[in-house]
């Protein structure tokens, strides 16, 4: 019995009921069959905000804009960013989720698992260190961050912009990861395979 109760855990979205999925808006289905278009699944955080339609696409666009906009940081480093995040916070959905990305775009099935493991074990340039190094702690003491750790990152050549991305960022990923936590939002089964 407790095996059985287990794979259903491992195969739902998350711990509330979520509508009925043939009721989604027009807006919301194209966006699904893209992303079966293009990977192949439907992630299960945008699963998620099919519970609150008028979210969903708020929360795309501007995930979309800070992992793919302009920016200093690659998006690999952005998906970096969203790694340490979510390991200060044993957010398993993201750790799992960003892990892959990682994975797929550093063409290096290591990394992830290592950045998910430990960051400070995983071959960074001292620009990475340094940035996952702010991104630790923002995380885990907010309160603690202060001029000296704003100029490690200028050091590590960052500008202006490209701290403010960093933070942004790690601000949105600690947000999502407590969105995970409280209603167990479940990693797709698909994301443990890729760049593997």
């Amino acid at each position: 019995m407790p095996a059985k109760r287990a794979t259903r855990k491992a195969d739902r979205v998350h711990a509330l009921r979520l509508p009925d999925q043939r009721r989604n808006t027009p807006e919301i289905r194209a966006v699904f069959a893209r992303c079966l278009e293009k990977i192949g699944f439907v992630p299960n955080v945008l699963r998620s905000y099919t519970l609150r339609p008028r979210k969903f696409e708020l929360f795309r666009k501007y995930n979309n804009e800070l992992m793919l906009g302009e920016s200093g940081l690659s998006p690999l480093e952005r998906e970096m960013i969203a790694v340490v995040v979510s390991c200060v916070n044993h957010c398993h959905y993201c750790l799992v989720a960003h892990g892959a990305q990682v994975r797929v775009l550093s063409g290096d099935a290591v990394l992830g698992d290592q950045l998910v493991a430990n960051y400070r074990a995983a071959p960074l340039s001292r620009r990475q260190r340094a940035m996952l190094d702010f991104t630790w702690k923002l995380s885990e003491s907010p309160d603690s961050v202060g001029d000296a750790d704003r100029a490690a990152l200028g050091k590590a050549g960052f500008s202006d912009e490209d701290i403010f991305d960093i933070a942004e960022v790690a601000g949105f990923y600690n947000m999502t990861n407590r969105l995970a936590a409280a209603i167990d939002m479940r990693p797709n089964r698909e994301y443990y395979g890729m760049g593997r």
